[in-house]
């Protein structure tokens, strides 16, 4: 198969694969359906700030080692690059929790198209990452979870929401949203 990366040479792209993909909150030109090779989604952040605190920490989405991910990469115009990438410092960046990378996505309009991306993917040796939780551990977090940036529960159903919407199935993520719906919060089986 001839695979080939095209970009046009000032293409500057961001990958997005939890609320990046519902609240991108930078301007772009073009919204592609996506997927990166060698990292997956999972909830895997205690998250101290924007859903939840050190005290009642949340839980957020982290691109963590291995498997792959489908999400949305955005292409956003090169003279607004450095305002792009401050504003994703800013908002990513608040803990250091993340490391800033470039990585090869995959364009799910034509499948032979690459590009490199910014991405934010966890840090597995800061203290806010919290590895492969339970789905009870997660729902604990989740349940309590609060920040500036909202109610940790909206943030589970926002994703899959989009991720409903862009055909992606989480089967994790679904299970935990279908548990935070409604009055009476179903108990998971163990």
């Amino acid at each position: 198969m001839n695979t080939q990366k095209t970009r046009e040479p000032n293409d500057f792209w961001v990958f997005g694969y939890g609320s990046l993909m519902w609240r991108p909150g930078f301007d772009f030109k073009e919204r592609i359906p996506a997927r990166l090779v060698g990292a997956h989604r999972s909830l895997c952040v205690y998250s101290f700030v924007h859903r939840g605190t050190a005290e009642k920490p949340g839980l957020v989405l982290g691109l963590d080692q291995g498997g792959n991910c489908r999400g949305v990469a955005y292409r956003v115009d090169t003279g607004k690059r450095d305002a792009t990438v401050d504003y994703l410092r800013g908002r990513e960046q608040v803990t250091m929790v993340y490391r800033e990378a470039w990585r090869t996505v995959w364009l799910d309009n034509d499948p032979r198209r690459a590009t490199r991306a910014l991405v934010y993917t966890v840090d597995r040796g800061h203290a806010q990452y919290a590895g492969r939780l339970t789905l009870q551990q997660q729902l604990h977090f989740v349940r309590q979870g609060h920040g500036r940036s909202g109610v940790n529960r909206d943030y589970v159903l926002d994703t899959v929401k989009e991720l409903d919407a862009l055909g992606i199935r989480d089967n994790d993520l679904r299970r935990l949203a279908e548990m935070l719906k409604g009055p009476h919060e179903a108990q998971p089986a163990e």
